[in-house]
């Protein structure tokens, strides 16, 4: 029996656990325990705690309640939880999502004791070190046994920073193995869309009709904390609504920041337009809210991706992308907060028609192939 240990810490990273225990219940079940490890980076009732309810998604074994806080003080004490619990639970692997503090924190303690580390969504890259994300992923897949990349560029991002493809088992953090898997959140879509389409009752709520909206979520601090930013994002977002409906959940960041005085101003425009502003949506909701938008516009990485599995463009809020091949495609649009940029964009949509979406994130059963791999190169579990 292999024994994993997962660490989840971020909202994101709860759903795409949710694939991994999912293909465990139904098909490993006799070859794998999981223990899951809530490093409380995020964690109150609507972020993360519905979630585990909604979902059926296993209650977690640990919770280390490190809560919010700045980087350096975040991770230490993520290092140390996690720490103590590896030395308890002594895993064969310890399984890593993204690129969140909980990631790297999960990286480092693991790294030394010697356990042989498991990063899902290896090789994503923005290219942008300036961004906290983009050195948790760099230096979690380099301190990692066995990676596993959604995308082929991902994939050749690893090769590129000199990772071997001719490595073979057994694997080492020296010699690591990496693969081409699909993305688990395709796995999640196609799985919870259908349970969506029965439970959610979002669009009913709230008086919208299916492509008759367009749904935006804004949450990342370059965009928030950049006065201008904000602005300009904002007012491109009030253009569009003289002829089009927005949805916006809003995310607990953005709204605190809005709530500032010099923002006062622009928050009193946004709430006399059409654009609904609605507390932070369950994750059923959110797939139904994509499914039936018009299009999306996004600064979330997550999202703007889901917007892809469900065939719908998408303007994303970023100057970069760790999603290169949806933009590649021609059916999501880098505009950074740049006002006539988003708004060149929204039109090109308007006026281009529905396009082609290519199959890039696999076949809907990357976790399975995950949980095999961990099985077949885990030689020192009794099976």
């Amino acid at each position: 029996m292999i024994k994993v240990l997962t660490i989840i810490g971020a909202r994101p990273q709860i759903i795409k656990a949710a694939a991994i225990s999912r293909a465990i219940k139904n098909k490993f079940v006799d070859k794998i325990k999981e223990i899951i490890v809530h490093t409380g980076q995020h964690y109150d009732k609507n972020m993360s705690e519905v979630f585990f309810e909604e979902l059926g998604i296993p209650r977690p074994d640990y919770n280390l309640n490190v809560g919010s806080g700045k980087h350096g003080k975040q991770t230490a004490k993520m290092i140390e939880g996690i720490e103590e619990l590896l030395l308890k639970e002594k895993p064969n692997y310890i399984i890593l999502y993204g690129d969140t503090n909980s990631t790297l924190a999960g990286a480092v303690a693991a790294s030394k004791l010697n356990i042989p580390i498991v990063h899902i969504e290896a090789g994503l890259r923005s290219f942008n070190r300036k961004m906290p994300e983009e050195v948790n992923r760099v230096v979690c897949d380099h301190l990692s046994t066995l990676l596993f990349s959604p995308t082929v560029t991902g994939y050749k991002n690893l090769m590129n920073e000199g990772l071997n493809e001719m490595n073979k088992s057994p694997f080492t953090p020296e010699q690591p193995g990496y693969f081409h898997c699909g993305d688990i959140m395709y796995d999640n879509s196609l799985y919870f869309s259908e349970l969506a389409k029965n439970k959610s009752k979002i669009l009913e709520d709230n008086g919208l009709i299916s492509k008759e909206y367009i749904l935006s979520t804004i949450h990342r601090d370059h965009n928030t904390d950049i006065y201008d930013n904000l602005r300009s994002i904002f007012n491109a977002l009030i253009e569009i609504s003289k002829t089009n409906k927005i949805i916006l959940p809003l995310h607990p960041r953005t709204k605190k920041v809005l709530e500032q005085m010099k923002h006062k101003e622009l928050f009193e425009r946004i709430k006399e337009n059409n654009i609904l502003l609605i507390p932070p949506v369950s994750f059923l909701d959110m797939i139904s809210l994509e499914k039936n938008a018009l299009m999306v516009i996004t600064d979330s990485g997550g999202v703007q991706k889901e917007a892809y599995f469900f065939k719908n463009p998408c303007i994303i809020l970023r100057p970069e992308t760790e999603w290169v091949e949806i933009v590649d495609t021609g059916n999501a649009f880098l505009c950074g907060a740049d006002y006539n940029e988003i708004l060149n964009a929204f039109n090109f949509i308007i006026n281009s028609g529905a396009g082609d979406y290519p199959k890039i994130f696999g076949d809907g059963k990357a976790a399975e192939f995950i949980l095999k791999t961990l099985i077949n190169n885990c030689p020192e579990a009794v099976l």
